[in-house]
């Protein structure tokens, strides 16, 4: 089955795992919760299926044969420029691979064995923040200019790449510049009430800062310890937003 247009009720999905059984069992799940829902059983005709249709949010399992789940997201930001949510599944929880993952492009990480309540409110608040409508706007702070609009973001006028779930932090960080913003604050304006755990946030942040900071020699993105994170200029602080 494959799904080209977006389904009715909370949306249309594809489950890509090379589990049949936890597959068809988290789809059918799924699926009573109004999803419509594809599959694929390996990564590269997961990759084939998300790139010919357009679906509300990708589940990805990590290990496939063929192409495992880093490739296909890979693959699925940098080639076809997909922003479509995408949940990594996978048996590893260390902080390296959830970097990996993030680093990839994933939005969200979920380790196996998963609850699928968690599954599906994971999924909601992914799918909501992706089709939220946001004012077109360009965020500027020092060198670092965001256009919201395009979602493209540039610094010294070099075009980034950036994670959907990094430029979302971005966003929040340049909204509120040169002001502190509490973690919580920033886990709530991303992931809404379905908060991550505790690594999810510092591994987003940590390839914003390799994205924006690390190939230039002023580094924006500071951590203040016990509270939070500014985006600012220290020599010069201040961003400007302007409305088109």
């Amino acid at each position: 089955m494959a799904g080209s247009k977006r389904g009715p009720g909370a949306g249309s999905v594809i489950m890509i795992d090379d589990d049949k059984v936890m597959a068809r069992a988290a789809g059918d799940y799924l699926e009573i919760q109004q999803y419509c829902v594809d599959y694929a059983y390996d990564g590269i005709t997961g990759f084939h299926l998300a790139e010919i249709n357009e679906y509300d949010a990708i589940i990805l399992d990590g290990s496939m044969p063929g192409m495992d789940g880093l490739e296909v997201c890979r693959r699925l930001r940098r080639e076809n420029k997909s922003s479509a949510p995408i949940i990594m599944l996978t048996g590893r929880s260390s902080l390296d691979e959830k970097v990996r993952a993030f680093e990839a492009g994933a939005d969200d990480y979920l380790c196996k064995p998963f609850d699928l309540r968690e599954l599906n409110g994971r999924l909601k608040a992914l799918i909501r923040r992706a089709r939220q409508q946001v004012s077109r706007s360009v965020l500027r702070v020092a060198d670092l200019e965001f256009d919201t609009g395009t979602l493209t973001v540039r610094r010294a006028g070099q075009l980034l790449e950036l994670t959907p779930v990094a430029m979302r932090i971005l966003g929040v960080l340049m909204r509120e510049s040169p002001r502190l913003v509490a973690r919580q604050r920033i886990e709530h304006e991303v992931w809404g009430d379905e908060l991550p755990d505790s690594d999810t946030l510092r591994s987003h942040l940590y390839v914003l800062r390799c994205a924006i900071d690390r190939p230039f020699g002023n580094p924006l993105l500071h951590t203040v310890a016990s509270y939070g994170y500014r985006l600012c200029d220290l020599s010069a602080e201040g961003v400007a937003a302007v409305q088109h």
